[in-house]
């Protein structure tokens, strides 16, 4: 039996309802390690963790889902003794469903022009070459035994013309058939991603010859590269609502809450990024009425939650005050504070999104969500410049 048979016995997406004023929609993603509402937003866990958070943190936030990244976890401590710790999943002590990016990202944003027909080449932490294939991407998300596994592509930059995006997009097609027939588990979902930067003609096609390899879902890359809001909403408005409506829908690294309510109104169903763990490690915490810099002198005598609609362990425990002077003392306590705030935000914005979704009011929810969030931001959320 053809592996995108036997994985349909262990893999479903059931559509629940799309909502009658946009294209938006709430579904069901149904895997071996558990049930995925939709629409999701994705923790990131690079090296098999949330940056300072424990697995029953985010269980306890009904966190449905994390990220890790294969080329991270490739380098340490590899994927072989993962598997024999008996994968990921044992090894990180998560038992809820895991997605593993398959390493393209990462030849886009560390290795330069190392890109060949045969795959990419890196170099580990002690100098030695490591070539990063098709092959070796699949190979080692199924030794990590994720429920999800992101075929291996090319993150194509953003300026780029439409020359060197024809050549990447058939190279990726061509990678595409490698992963397939490297793919050997049918517990394990395999999701093909659409490219084409920002010309149509070229997610047009892209789109084609991905979805006619009939795989488990689709997502669509190459977005968050420096195109800007504007021309990823372009991208994300224009390819969106082609994609199969009987499959999972996701736009990878995408994460202001602003473009997650875009990306969904649009008909996306999943998204992940490091933003909300990133900004809270640096004192920058997301409210319903913006992002606030927790750092800043206003703060020190504000002795209400930092967002007063959350009931999660940090809003009904800590104040604005308090978390402020654990930054200012350097006490790692803020972070872990900060960071688990920010994931009970964004897990509330997606909870909001799907009710709203279900009572067809999900336009009215993102217009009255994002006046008050911009309309009230604070001036002193911008992070402070870097000093070189």
């Amino acid at each position: 039996m053809d592996i995108r048979e036997e994985i349909k016995e262990n893999f479903k997406f059931k559509l629940v309802h799309k909502d009658k004023n946009s294209n938006a929609r709430a579904g069901v993603i149904i895997t071996p390690h558990g049930e995925i509402p939709t629409p999701v937003f994705m923790p990131v866990g690079t090296h098999g963790a949330i940056k300072a958070l424990q697995p029953k943190e985010l269980t306890e936030l009904n966190i449905p889902i994390i990220l890790s990244n294969t080329y991270h976890l490739h380098l340490t401590p590899g994927s072989d003794l993962i598997k024999k710790a008996g994968g990921l999943h044992k090894f990180m002590s998560w038992d809820r469903p895991i997605l593993t990016d398959s390493g393209g990202f990462q030849v886009f944003s560390l290795q330069g022009n190392s890109i060949t027909e045969e795959g990419s080449k890196f170099k580990n932490q002690k100098g030695q070459d490591i070539l990063l294939t098709p092959e070796t991407s699949i190979g080692i998300q199924q030794n990590l035994g994720s429920d999800i596994m992101m075929a291996f592509d090319e993150c194509i930059p953003y300026p780029a013309d439409k020359k060197y995006v024809k050549n990447s997009i058939d190279r990726t097609h061509r990678w595409l058939d490698r992963c397939i027939e490297t793919w050997d588990n049918p517990k394990q979902a395999l999701f093909g991603i659409i490219q084409g930067s920002t010309y149509d003609e070229f997610r047009d096609e892209c789109l084609e010859e991905v979805v006619k390899r009939d795989l488990p879902g689709y997502a669509i890359g190459g977005v968050s590269v420096g195109e800007g809001p504007d021309l990823m909403e372009k991208i994300v408005s224009y390819t969106g609502p082609k994609m199969p409506q009987n499959k999972p829908r996701y736009v990878m690294g995408v994460g202001m809450p602003e473009d997650l309510l875009m990306i969904w109104e649009n008909g996306i169903d999943m998204s992940d990024c490091i933003i909300p763990t990133k900004f809270a490690r640096g004192g920058t915490l997301f409210t319903n009425r913006g992002k606030i810099r927790i750092t800043h002198k206003n703060y020190r005598r504000d002795f209400f939650p930092i967002e007063p609609n959350l009931n999660d362990y940090v809003n009904q425990n800590f104040t604005r005050s308090y978390i402020k002077h654990l930054f200012d003392s350097n006490e790692i306590l803020g972070q872990i504070l900060a960071t688990a705030h920010n994931i009970a935000f964004y897990k509330s914005l997606a909870d909001r999104a799907r009710e709203a979704i279900l009572a067809d009011s999900f336009v009215d929810f993102k217009r009255e969500f994002l006046e008050n969030y911009s309309k009230n931001e604070s001036k002193s959320s911008k992070p402070k410049k870097k000093r070189r």
